[in-house]
């Protein structure tokens, strides 16, 4: 497991140095659009609506539709003036009860490992938030955006979990909901009762995908029988649209800075590099031979028959000359065979 994000805690004047990672993956089985007919991939252009030009993602600006029908294009360098949190810092804006965020507003989770020699901070905010019964409110800064999160505490493990905006969710406005009768206590008796029949702890493992599970069952069979199953020969270069470039850059970044400790420094990292460099010099030196006696023997090979046409017309119109080639050749095998 990679880090995704690299930086520290502020809790008030203490800093805590962190690696976040993702907590969550999917495990769904994604698919391919392909051609019936032949299984082969298929390919999207980015085509602009208005010349029907396909347009390079380099000349791909963002743009913003008005409710009047206006339409802005903003630049990166538009996007520049904004201003931006702390990158590499999560600050603790606030400790509040946990049972006072609704979990409506939870969106995705993140563990944080302690990146310290002397993690005593990161366990000092991690007892204070179990023995409080508190949960710190954050911000944090991942891929240029700046979210409000919820730092957490489970089993010493600090959790990250960023939180929906208020005016992200929705209004719950039903009327249907005002025609409701309210139940009588009869029923509400026997509801408990129902409920309580079918309670107990729980146990995430109980519980399986069986859709997931059924249709990695239905590919493995299809491969087996062959049906439909095509040779891919070529590596697909499938086009990604702006949004996934983005993130694919931004998670690059990130992966960086993440394992910017681990390379070698100084001394270590020249003789790394330069034993490179020897290397890379070697292999170019080889393959220049070897691309050099392949023009050699090509050369040899493709002019064979007008050299011989170049012999025949000179053993024609200077046989003296001619002569005069072939005593030394024959001098020279007679060597070769006292030898």
């Amino acid at each position: 497991m990679r880090s995704i994000w690299k930086g520290s805690l502020a809790f008030g004047l203490v800093n805590v140095p962190v690696k976040v990672y993702s907590a969550t993956e999917s495990h769904d089985i994604t698919f391919h659009q392909v051609h019936a007919k032949d299984g082969g991939r298929i390919k999207y252009q980015r085509v602009c609506s208005e010349c029907g030009e396909v347009v390079p993602y380099q000349e791909i600006d963002k743009a913003y539709d008005s409710e009047d029908g206006e339409r802005v294009v903003l630049t990166d360098e538009d996007f520049e003036k904004l201003p931006v949190a702390e990158k590499h810092e999560i600050p603790v804006l606030q400790f509040v009860p946990t049972e006072q965020i609704d979990p409506i507003l939870f969106e995705k989770s993140y563990y944080l490992e302690p990146d310290s020699s002397s993690p005593k901070a990161y366990g000092l905010l991690a007892a204070t938030l179990e023995q409080s019964d508190r949960t710190a409110l954050v911000h944090f800064t991942l891929r240029q955006r700046t979210r409000l999160a919820a730092l957490r505490t489970q089993d010493g493990l600090l959790i990250l979990q960023t939180l929906l905006w208020p005016d992200e969710v929705r209004a719950a406005e039903f009327d249907s909901l005002d025609d409701i009768e309210k139940p009588k206590q009869r029923e509400l008796a026997m509801a408990e009762t129902l409920v309580e029949s079918m309670s107990g702890d729980f146990d995430p493992t109980e519980y399986v995908d069986e859709y997931q599970v059924e249709l990695r069952t239905l590919i493995d069979e299809a491969i087996a029988r062959g049906d439909n199953v095509f040779q891919v020969s070529e590596p697909e270069h499938e086009e990604e649209d702006a949004e996934v470039l983005d993130l694919v850059a931004a998670l690059k970044q990130s992966l960086e800075q993440a394992g910017s400790d681990k390379r070698p420094s100084g001394s270590a990292a020249k003789k790394s590099t330069g034993k490179t460099a020897a290397k890379k010099s070697t292999a170019g030196k080889t393959a220049a031979k070897k691309n050099t006696a392949g023009k050699t023997t090509a050369a040899k090979k493709t002019p064979a028959k007008k050299a011989a046409a170049k012999k025949t017309t000179a053993k024609k119109t200077t046989a003296k000359k001619s002569t005069a080639e072939k005593g030394p050749a024959k001098k020279s095998s007679g060597e070769r065979k006292g030898a």
